[in-house]
């Protein structure tokens, strides 16, 4: 099992915790084909940076995950762009908070569709090409869906149901596809909200066995470990949290 070669669609992948996946698997020989909804100029900055290293090795695919008609065709490209298609990266995610008493219809479809509908889809028309090269899923889950975060209740659902899933998936798409998950813990903070405030952060970390906040590249290393050296591991779920899910 290795990367070298292989062809790998990363969601959001032009900035933060997707760029660091991309930064990692790109410099073990993949070839990417990146995600964006809005983050062009990222985008546009992360393939001519890759590129640079290695010609033609990084592709872009722009795509709303909310427009589900879309998807089938965001696979499409990313699978005739190189050829064929190795691994999906499900990382695109929307984040913010919903008290009870605030959540709409218009925050649950983003989220949901973001965090649990977009991953299906996407997960449904790349099945063919996946089968074909004995490939992988991994998706981006979160460490709340077992201890929700409180004013977050669309969100820990949608994360939720993107456990569920994962597990589900691996059992759908066996014996030729793996299906696994990755549970970041406080990797990034989010750029807005409460989580600006540094009490907030001390907090947060204090509540981690390792007392520290982690980096992106501790996630993107996991992933690169259940795309390329996991071939008997499915339908699982790695936290990457310093230890805060068992210490909440």
């Amino acid at each position: 099992m290795y990367v070298q070669g292989k062809v790998i669609l990363i969601t959001g992948g032009a900035k933060r915790v997707g760029a660091a996946i991309c930064r990692k698997l790109h410099a073990q020989g993949a070839r990417l084909v990146v995600h964006y909804r809005s983050s062009m100029n990222e985008a546009s900055a992360l393939q001519h940076e890759l590129n640079q290293k290695r010609p033609d090795s990084v592709a872009m695919v722009q795509a709303d995950l909310l427009d589900t008609e879309l998807l089938p065709d965001l696979i499409e490209k990313a699978a005739k762009r190189f050829g064929r298609l190795d691994a999906l990266i499900n990382n695109a995610s929307s984040f913010f908070p919903t008290p009870l008493n605030q959540c709409t219809l218009e925050g649950w479809d983003d989220l949901v569709g973001s965090n649990l509908k977009a991953p299906l889809f996407l997960s449904q028309a790349a099945a063919p090409y996946l089968k074909q090269q004995h490939g992988c899923v991994v998706n981006i889950v979160d460490i709340h869906t077992e201890r929700p975060l409180k004013n977050y209740v669309i969100y820990n659902a949608a994360k939720g149901g993107l456990l569920a899933l994962t597990r589900s998936l691996a059992v759908e798409m066996a014996p030729e596809v793996r299906v696994n998950g990755v549970s970041p813990g406080p990797i990034l903070w989010p750029e807005e909200g409460k989580w600006t405030d540094e009490a907030v952060r001390r907090h947060t970390i204090s509540g981690t066995l390792l007392k520290r906040c982690g980096e992106p590249d501790d996630i993107a290393k996991t992933v690169q470990f259940l795309v390329a050296d996991a071939p008997y591991i499915t339908g699982q779920i790695i936290a990457v949290d310093g230890g805060r899910s068992i210490h909440l």
